[in-house]
């Protein structure tokens, strides 16, 4: 079951990611840059009583979201984090989630 034009049969002979060929065909897109929203809307202090807002930074699971995910500044996501352990430890969001 050889392939036509003496192409390679074998997946380790198979042409990489690189090839001009394949990269030419595939559909570049532009990643936009995240930008911390709490230094976009000029929130300075980020209030654990919130917790519209501090949910939006939790995952289904609970667990706090990531800054690489959520886009927020080092700063902001230090008082963000400190925010929902606050409003955890008052009962105003799960610690994980409910089953």
């Amino acid at each position: 079951m050889a392939e036509a034009k003496g192409k390679p049969v074998a997946a380790s002979q198979k042409p990489t990611g690189t090839d001009k060929a394949i990269v030419a065909t595939r559909k570049q897109y532009f990643r936009r840059k995240k930008v911390c929203r709490f230094c976009v809307e000029r929130i300075d202090d980020i209030d654990y009583k919130d917790v519209k807002l501090l949910s939006a930074f939790l995952t289904e699971r609970g667990k706090i979201v990531p800054r690489r995910v959520s886009g927020v500044c080092s700063p902001h996501q230090r008082r963000l984090s400190e925010a929902i352990k606050q409003a955890r430890n008052i009962a105003l969001l799960p610690f994980a989630a409910v089953v």
